[in-house]
């Protein structure tokens, strides 16, 4: 499909660039100096824990609503003094709250990036900025510079508004259109509901990991104390073969951006991913390994 103009305006940006890498440079500084807390704690902001999904656009719906209710707030109070002028003092507020953890979690999966979804979220990291300090001064003028000067604060935020909807049709372009982050898993088709071989028991090695291919989904194949183990190959993440990463004490380590699955259920233990991968049944059958999936894929 042709690119809109707004896409062939964000591709050419290249001189925003070493501003993300500068970004990413701080924020990975920023984790390894909080010590044996950095790792959870990047966990977490990116929805490995607690959500077990990406936390970044679950946090993002706060500021847009807060700041939504608040614009109408405002004009609601001058045009009709129905509500007072705090409703919308507030709403701003909480969208600021709302919008620094947004700002850290997009931070922290920012790191991840790269090629084209780099600089598209570079653009939504650049206009999310913008939009934060502008309405940090709406509320400052709000505060400290009397009631001569609401309508100008009133302004601002309104101008805050309208590139924040710019901003996250950005951010937005970058999940739907580029397909960062969303869970390459969601698009096989198809994959064994039954019983399906998939080569001979003596091809899984004792130490190391292997793909093979059930009913056209790419299946791993590795041994966790003897026994062999099937999850699906592809990382939940950007879908990295899993196979080529490395199998540590019983976890597999992803190849691209070291997310980490627990070999014996495909559980999530490791972000940057934050879903967990497909299991399959296995048994041996006359030396032969067959395998079915754990759960179907897309029947309800």
């Amino acid at each position: 499909m042709p690119e809109t103009p707004l896409e062939r305006f964000v591709r050419k940006q290249g001189w925003v660039d070493p501003i993300g890498s500068a970004a990413e440079k701080a924020t990975n500084a920023t984790y390894r100096a909080l010590g044996p807390a950095g790792t959870p704690l990047r966990n977490l902001m990116h929805g490995t824990y607690l959500l077990r999904h990406p936390l970044h656009p679950a946090i993002t719906d706060i500021p847009i609503g807060a700041w939504t209710v608040g614009v109408v707030a405002d004009y609601a109070a001058h045009f009709s003094h129905a509500i007072p002028e705090s409703a919308g003092d507030i709403a701003l507020i909480v969208g600021l709250l709302g919008a620094l953890l947004a700002f850290v979690t997009g931070l922290t999966d920012f790191t991840d990036t790269f090629a084209l979804e780099r600089r598209f979220a570079n653009a939504h990291a650049i206009t999310m900025t913008v939009v934060i300090l502008v309405m940090t001064l709406s509320l400052f003028l709000r505060w400290f510079a009397g009631a001569g000067a609401h309508p100008v604060a009133v302004a601002l935020s309104t101008i805050g508004w309208l590139v924040l909807l710019l901003g996250a049709w950005i951010g937005g372009h970058e999940v739907f259109a580029i397909g960062y982050p969303v869970n390459r898993n969601a698009f096989v088709e198809s994959g064994p509901e039954d019983w399906t071989p998939v080569g001979p028991e003596v091809s899984v090695p004792a130490d190391g990991m292997v793909m093979v291919e059930a009913n056209g989904m790419h299946v791993l194949l590795a041994r966790n104390q003897g026994a062999i183990c099937a999850l699906s190959d592809v990382c939940t993440h950007v879908g990295a073969p899993l196979h080529e990463g490395s199998l540590q004490n019983g976890v597999i380590v992803c190849p691209y951006h070291a997310s980490e699955f627990r070999l014996r259920d495909g559980r999530c233990v490791r972000g940057p991913a934050t879903m967990d991968l497909p299991a399959l049944h296995v048994r041996e059958t006359d030396g032969v390994v067959e395998v079915k999936l754990a759960d179907p894929l897309h029947e309800p």
